[in-house]
């Protein structure tokens, strides 16, 4: 009998546990620049992932003031100015964000395909990481219980993509400090 009581009074409560720490994500040795490009179609949805992918990407400690936001009309339109913002240098990453819907008169998978197969080539080319949320969902309605979802769905995606952006800033910031120390074969 004795053992149990001493068994009980030893033991602590889960409620006296401190709590967990908040998750310290590692800083980059140099600043970081990243260009948003976002259509305007479905603006009020789109704008949940940029919403999102902007607090993420801060407790990131990529600071608001190094993220330039740019519009365009459409998803489309987004490789192109992509392409020209990576060309620039200014950026270290490019995040593209867009809806496209089957509008009925078209194949929107087709549109989608294309854009990201587009900024992949803008990726490749430049060497400038390319991110993208644009989503082609498979069924899209105009009603107020599908922009609901897709707007919950796009803060998913933004916090995604900004996860995304800056774990691979981090390893090519590593990758490149490695070729430039010459630990890894330079291309």
């Amino acid at each position: 009998m004795n053992q149990m009581l001493q068994d009980t009074e030893t033991k602590t409560p889960e409620s006296a546990s401190p709590p967990p720490l908040p998750l310290q994500h590692p800083r980059f040795a140099k600043p970081q620049r990243v260009a948003f490009v976002q259509s305007r179609w479905h603006r009020e949805v789109v704008m949940e992932c940029q919403t999102a992918f902007l607090a993420e990407a801060e407790a990131r400690h990529i600071p608001r003031a190094a993220i330039d936001i740019f519009e365009v009309p459409g998803s489309f339109e987004i490789p192109l100015h992509a392409q020209i913002l990576a060309k620039t240098r200014r950026y270290t990453a490019i995040v593209a964000a867009g809806l496209v819907v089957d509008g009925g008169i078209y194949r929107h998978e087709f549109v989608a395909d294309t854009v990201i197969k587009a900024l992949m080539d803008v990726q490749l080319s430049t060497e400038v990481p390319v991110f993208s949320a644009v989503l082609t969902p498979q069924q899209f309605h105009e009603s107020q219980a599908h922009f609901e979802f897709f707007k919950k769905h796009f803060a998913t995606k933004g916090v995604e993509v900004a996860e995304a952006c800056a774990d691979t800033l981090l390893s090519l910031e590593r990758l490149r400090g490695q070729v430039a120390a010459g630990i890894v074969a330079g291309a």
